[in-house]
């Protein structure tokens, strides 16, 4: 958030009442308490005691239900954790209405901190990337090992089928865009975003579909939705300007944790381009390519993904010669050897993805 810009303080009503968020069979939500914030979170039981803990954290306009599928695929892995940012999914906006990169970092470290789960496998998604790469840089102790999926990190040139999304920094624009989309169906709104979020809307099951199209028509009904997708993407591009330690490049340099990186090669809101250069930015790091993912790899390819973290651990504890949990790989992607140890792998078959909560 801009320093001249008054902070949205939401008014001290009882919210209106919308239908349930939707819980996946396996799943459980709770609600907790922290200073300025409230924070809805999913988890789901792992498959045995002692597993390592993970968090994952979604993108714009998504919500921790972009990591259902994951999550179940990893149940065997790690003791998995999804939590909805401050004004998304369930999570009503914050206290201050402050929306800007280091708030929800601020709010990702206040719930590690409260919890005491920390070190985590810490997951991110397109602006949770961002998100979790600040707290990775900051907060090294909280974070065990980093998984980006297509991190929302400054390009130069930015693709032209983002430029919507980054308009939606500027003042006003989300109002006249409500003006505009007021006619549209929920049905409608989640064809378009699931045609900007996915590689293959193909691999959306009918199932899926519907549930996002409920998700959709729940959170319209939310007064602050637009404002919280609003000021969370001005919060997203003035962190682009940011320089000295604060800028995200530099903050990447300085992440100590080994780090998963899976780019997609028909992403149409971070640039494939820059999956070489996060390579080379963050220290110990393997690239993962999906030729056919889009923004959402995690969703489109959740077993391909699981897979790959997977042989990422496993490699990492053989190395360290501790003793991380995990199990063996098992997944589709066997990755090849690269520089400085990195690798990099195709894509593989997943599962029929679920549009439910896309971000972006």
């Amino acid at each position: 958030m801009s320093s001249t810009e008054v902070p949205f303080v939401p008014p001290a009503t009882v919210l209106p009442k919308v239908s349930p968020v939707r819980v996946g069979e396996g799943e459980r939500l709770r609600s907790v308490g922290l200073q300025g914030i409230t924070l809805t979170v999913r988890s789901r039981p792992p498959a045995r005691e002692g597993l390592p803990p993970a968090l994952y954290v979604h993108g714009l306009g998504g919500s921790s239900q972009n990591w259902s599928a994951l999550m179940e695929q990893l149940e065997g892995d790690v003791d998995g954790e999804a939590l909805d940012l401050p004004g998304f999914g369930d999570s009503p906006p914050p206290d201050d209405g402050n929306y800007s990169l280091t708030a929800h970092a601020r709010a990702v470290i206040r719930f590690l901190d409260a919890s005491g789960r920390g070190p985590v496998h810490l997951f991110g998604n397109s602006l949770g990337g961002a998100v979790s790469t600040r707290v990775a840089a900051v907060r090294p102790d909280l974070v065990r090992t980093l998984t980006l999926v297509s991190p929302a990190l400054p390009e130069i040139r930015v693709q032209r089928t983002a430029v919507p999304t980054g308009l939606l920094a500027l003042p006003g624009v989300a109002g006249l865009f409500t003006r505009y989309s007021k006619n549209w169906t929920a049905e409608q709104r989640v064809r378009g975003v699931t045609a900007l979020c996915y590689g293959d809307p193909g691999r959306v099951t009918p199932e899926g579909f519907q549930h996002a199209v409920e998700e959709m028509e729940r959170r319209l009904q939310l007064p602050y939705f637009w404002d919280a997708m609003a000021r969370s993407a001005r919060g997203l591009v003035n962190a682009y300007t940011l320089g000295g330690q604060h800028a995200l490049w530099r903050q990447a340099e300085r992440v100590l944790a080994p780090t998963l990186l899976v780019y997609g090669g028909k992403d149409q809101l971070v640039g494939f381009r820059m999956a070489q250069k996060a390579a080379r930015t963050f220290r110990d790091s393997r690239l993962l390519t999906l030729p056919e993912a889009g923004h959402v790899a995690m969703m489109e390819y959740p077993e391909t993904v699981a897979g790959a973290f997977r042989d990422f651990v496993s490699d990492k504890a053989e190395e360290s010669g501790k003793g991380v949990a995990a199990s063996s790989g098992s997944g589709g992607v066997v990755p090849v050897g690269g520089p400085e140890g990195r690798g990099e792998a195709g894509a593989a078959s997943g599962g029929g993805a679920d549009a439910t909560a896309v971000g972006s």
